[in-house]
């Protein structure tokens, strides 16, 4: 080291800056000295050989230490946002106990009055749409199940489906200026600022499409589709009858043509093509809070399963499913391929219809698809409502799930009354307007000519009542192996085979304690003989709502 030293001193007293100020201009020069005198080139060759490896040395340890300095930068940040997130978790539970803590002390008086017991449900839904989306589906599910909580509790936190609280217009813009830059406006027109739906991930605004902004073929074949009009339409009538009515309402029609035509601009610019959609956006700062949620969720079901006795709720392992379903929920571009999944698998369903995605406007936040003009499920559960189409409703529903289950093995997760809706074709009463069409179980007779009354098709009425099915963003599916042992219990219960299904649930039991076996089997076969005697009919199903 010392030579090196002295080999790099050397090299510096060796190099002059002289100063030259020719006239009355100032530059500067720097002059190149040798500082290997002739003569002395084998004296100073060693020194210049350990100045060579000094420097490279010294290069190397450099570039070594700028990895270790990144690294150690890395590692404190690391360290930072691990601090933050248990700060976070810490704050995230203190809030929970606050919210939660006072309520559940409090529950025994809902017992004693009836109106503290009203107040107390008010808080608790409150504190529950406050919570976060986790807390809110756990809502949801809990006022679907009418079997296990009381009637007024239900009723109450059923408006969770449809009423939670919305954010606001500020963060749906900054959703889409991230999502589309500022030219969004050109492309996407709102109905209004306040959303038609907000659930407890996201809100659904109504707006349109403009077909022309969109370069896509996809979009605009999908446009034409629904721009279509059907050239024998006009000359739809119920049988043999009707015709002087249709072409009253050709002459009704084409007055109106006219005189709209008048209404229009002198420069005679057409009409902007747009399609109704719906936009929906994701809340802010969801993922954060679902993520803290889970973990504590994670954290409460490790403290169960140590508990005895209830290691065969295996809590861990549906925390874990519920972390990937909520996980894929708020992630939008998941639930758009659900949706054209499940069209896919009911193509062949007249009854039920899914909303179509517009690929050109899919994003981690924000989904645009299709708006489907429907009423909830809720106005067709009404007592005034007949029971005919109950019964109807109740079977579509029934063959929809059956069909999800047993043949697609892909079943809709989340199917609250919320995510349910009813298009009717006609009013529920099954009553028509006179003066319109009238529609028979035959079908429509389509005629091609007037003057020679030639029928030359019949095609059938279109099914009155579809279900639209929304929000596919949580969806199940079983495992080959747990598919066929779903299918045999559902088998032996509908063949009355108790025993066979006792056996069946003792064999894939993860934690089988059964010490007295036949009495199980004797248990489980009068159990289903009562489900089977007490047989879940249609009419059933539509009292259930």
């Amino acid at each position: 080291m010392a030579l090196l030293a002295a080999g790099a001193r050397g090299v510096l007293l060796n190099l002059r800056l002289t100063l030259q100020k020719p006239g009355s201009f100032s530059r500067f020069r720097l002059v190149r000295i040798p500082f290997i005198k002739p003569g002395r080139i084998l004296a100073h060759l060693p020194r210049v050989t350990l100045l060579c490896l000094g420097a490279s040395s010294f290069s190397a340890r450099c570039q070594e230490a700028t990895p270790q300095t990144a690294g150690r930068k890395s590692l404190a940040k690391v360290q930072v946002h691990s601090v933050i997130f248990f700060l976070r978790l810490s704050l995230r539970a203190l809030v929970l106990l606050l919210k939660f803590g006072p309520l559940l002390l409090l529950s025994p008086l809902t017992l004693v009055s009836t109106r503290f017991a009203s107040f107390w449900l008010d808080a608790l839904l409150w504190v529950t749409e406050t919570s976060g989306p986790t807390f809110i589906k756990l809502g949801q599910w809990a006022s679907t199940r009418r079997d296990i909580f009381s009637q007024q509790f239900c009723e109450r936190f059923s408006r969770l489906h449809v009423k939670v609280r919305p954010h606001s217009w500020a963060h749906t813009k900054q959703c889409l200026r991230r999502a589309f830059g500022e030219g969004w406006r050109r492309v996407l027109v709102f109905e209004s600022k306040e959303p038609v739906g907000s659930g407890c991930v996201a809100q659904v605004y109504r707006g349109w499409a403009r077909v022309d902004q969109v370069e896509d073929p996809a979009f605009q074949s999908l446009a034409e589709e629904l721009e279509k009009e059907d050239l024998l339409e006009a000359w739809e009538i119920p049988g043999l009858g009707g015709v002087a009515g249709t072409l009253q309402r050709l002459w009704i029609g084409k007055r109106e043509e006219q005189g709209y035509e008048e209404r229009s601009p002198p420069d005679g610019q057409q009409e902007e093509r747009l399609i109704p959609v719906a936009i929906k956006v994701v809340h802010p700062g969801v993922r954060r809070q679902v993520e803290i949620d889970l973990l504590l969720m994670k954290t409460g079901s490790w403290l169960l399963h140590c508990l005895p006795g209830l290691k065969w709720l295996s809590m861990c392992e549906v925390v874990e499913e519920f972390e990937k379903l909520m996980t894929k929920q708020i992630d939008l571009r998941f639930e758009a391929r659900n949706i054209e999944r499940f069209r896919e698998n009911f193509s062949d369903v007249e009854h039920v219809r899914f909303p179509t995605p517009l690929q050109p406007f899919i994003t981690r936040n924000i989904l645009v698809e299709t708006f489907e003009e429907s009423e909830p499920i809720a106005t067709y559960l009404d007592s005034d409502i007949p029971k005919e189409v109950k019964q109807k409703i109740a079977r579509m529903g029934v063959d929809t799930l059956l069909k999800m289950v047993f043949v697609d093995n892909f079943v809709h997760g989340d199917l609250h009354p919320g995510n349910i809706l009813v298009q009717c074709q006609r009013s529920p009463s099954g009553s028509t307007d006179s003066t319109g069409p009238s529609v028979d179980q035959h079908g429509k007779t389509t005629l091609t000519d007037l003057w020679d009354t030639v029928v030359v098709s019949v095609r059938p009425d279109p099914c009155p009542l579809q279900l639209v099915l929304l929000d596919a963003g949580i969806v199940a599916q079983l495992s080959e192996q747990d598919l066929t042992n779903f299918k045999a219990v559902f088998t032996a219960v509908v063949l009355h085979q108790g025993e066979k299904v006792a056996e069946l649930i003792l064999h894939h039991a993860r934690a089988n304690e059964c010490n007295d076996v036949p009495l199980f089997k004797k248990e489980m076969a009068d159990l289903v003989d009562h489900a089977m005697s007490n047989a879940l009919s249609l009419e059933k199903v539509a009292d259930l709502y």
